[in-house]
């Protein structure tokens, strides 16, 4: 298990609004024990951030990038501001609105 605390932000390109990827975001994260948030944007993206152990970090954007929602066609994920955090700033996983 990683000691080393990870924030990093995140867009997901593609066909991802209205078919449930938020939804789906949310619960990969909970189980997994990542926090962080998730919204759509103006721009049809879906936008948020994860904090949490580096690794688990690293699987949640594998998985933003890779699986998504069943319904979903993920053209491309951009992550940015990767860094290393002392203290998560989110107590759970929560769709923002």
């Amino acid at each position: 298990m990683s000691s080393v605390l990870k924030s990093v932000d995140y867009e997901v390109f593609g066909h991802v609004q209205g078919v449930c990827f938020r939804m789906y975001a949310e619960e990969k994260a909970r189980k997994m024990g990542v926090v962080g948030w998730v919204r759509n944007s103006r721009q049809g993206t879906v936008t948020g951030q994860v904090q949490g152990p580096e690794d688990k970090v690293d699987e949640m954007k594998t998985w933003l990038s890779t699986v998504g929602s069943p319904s979903s066609q993920i053209e491309k994920a951009d992550f940015s501001n990767e860094r290393e955090i002392s203290k998560l700033d989110f107590s759970g996983f929560t769709t923002r609105y």
